[in-house]
């Protein structure tokens, strides 16, 4: 099992991964960001996910995980010192117990409405902010880092 479990996404101002199930995040500004961390590394994603990308990334073990998948299970297969979660909202959920990082990029927009970050967590999530790195070419959007406190 990886060391480092890292939840990446970019989010709106009001906390939402995407404005509907069909969204295709075309209004994120951080992609360069996003490929070079998670290039090299697993990244694991829910089938809608994978559906709405298109096509498996280049330079990432690409792992689709469904509702009976055993999150133990995928996790221990991995032999990598981290892998990034990408989405979506059950994804993340799912996987929220074993999360050790959450690297958000919250972009200037509120949805009003939309899909969350989690759904229905059984518990919270404390978080300690480690860092903070600019997006290029934006006017002052950053990703926000944090570890996950256990």
């Amino acid at each position: 099992m990886p060391s480092e479990i890292i939840l990446i996404a970019a989010i709106s101002a009001d906390g939402y991964i995407a404005r509907n199930s069909k969204d295709d995040i075309s209004w994120s500004r951080d992609k360069a960001l996003f490929k070079e961390q998670t290039f090299g590394f697993p990244i694991i994603m829910g089938p809608k996910t994978h559906n709405i990308i298109g096509k498996n990334l280049p330079g990432r073990e690409n792992i689709i995980v469904f509702r009976h998948d055993s999150i133990k299970s995928v996790l221990d297969k991995i032999h990598n010192e981290k892998c990034f979660i990408i989405g979506g909202e059950k994804t993340f959920t799912r996987f929220s117990d074993y999360l050790t990082h959450l690297y958000l990029t919250v972009h200037p927009l509120i949805f009003g409405d939309g899909i969350p970050l989690f759904h229905n967590l059984d518990s919270e999530i404390i978080l300690e902010k480690i860092d903070s790195i600019p997006i290029p070419n934006t006017n002052r959007i950053f990703q926000d880092q944090y570890k996950v406190c256990r």
